[in-house]
């Protein structure tokens, strides 16, 4: 009689093991119902909580209001409940700085009550971080951001504005909300900026639906300098002919686009394409 039960209990951990192959679900993470509507962004803290926001109003039947944190379990963590208010609005990305604090950027105006512009910065424990003070923010909707080493942050989206100044749809701001005038883009890009990537040496990559960066010509992807002028060392030419939505760096400084576009400067090329950064 042990010895099948020693038997029966090594047939179920080898059936175990070769079900969880790479790729499988994970059957030690249990979402329950999960959200209610969309997740569109990610962040591992480093005790290994997860934070994910989106357009959800619910976590596993728990209120939750368009941001979350679960524990590594997937379970809902209740001590973390910020609250992004209204019914319209959602949050496009999120990222941690280094001592924890949470930035957020995409449609909403009211976080806990004060005006937020659609960018913003939660203590770790969920909270409003009260230093951080971004005005009317970034006017109309924000879509991605970048954290800079200096803590300083670039900002895309569809915004035309910057608390009040004038920034199409890519600005930098200091580490306590407020604009950073030294980054000036000038006209900036022309329509929607949906992504942003930065590079070692400082410049940033851009991509989305807009067609000219400052007056001059560049189809869905473009690189600026640290200051926010345009980089004319790096000509897409005729570029990507619809949208890119999402980009990625190599190590050696080749880049990787995703979207809805079929070519690429002139070449056909379905929704995904890597391009030479230097």
């Amino acid at each position: 009689m042990k010895k099948i039960s020693l038997s029966l209990f090594a047939l179920t951990a080898f059936s175990f093991v070769a079900l969880a192959q790479p790729g499988s679900l994970d059957p030690t993470f249990n979402p329950g119902l999960g959200t209610d509507y969309s997740v569109f962004t990610t962040a591992l803290q480093a005790d290994g909580k997860i934070l994910i926001a989106g357009m959800f109003d619910a976590y596993n039947g728990t209120p939750r209001n368009k941001i979350a944190r679960l524990n590594k379990d997937g379970s809902l963590d209740t001590g973390f409940n910020p609250r992004i208010l209204g019914e319209l609005g959602y949050v496009s990305q999120i990222a941690l700085q280094a001592d924890g604090k949470i930035l957020i950027v995409g449609m909403f105006l009211n976080f806990k009550g004060p005006t937020r512009g659609n960018v913003t910065r939660l203590n770790a424990n969920g909270r409003r971080d009260r230093r951080f003070k971004p005005g009317d923010g970034a006017m109309v909707s924000a879509s991605a951001l970048a954290l800079q080493a200096d803590g300083k942050i670039i900002i895309v989206g569809e915004f035309t504005e910057y608390n009040g100044i004038s920034r199409n749809r890519v600005a930098r701001i200091n580490a306590n909300g407020s604009l950073d005038t030294g980054f000036d883009p000038g006209t900036g890009a022309n329509n929607t900026v949906l992504s942003i990537a930065l590079q070692v040496d400082g410049k940033i990559i851009i991509a989305g639906n807009f067609t000219s960066y400052n007056g001059t010509t560049r189809n869905r992807i473009a690189r600026l300098n640290a200051d926010g002028s345009l980089d004319n060392g790096f000509d897409p030419l005729a570029g990507a002919n619809e949208l890119v939505f999402t980009t990625a760096l190599q190590a050696d400084g080749k880049i990787i686009i995703g979207g809805s576009f079929t070519s690429y400067n002139g070449t056909p090329i379905n929704h995904i394409a890597r391009i030479i950064g230097e």
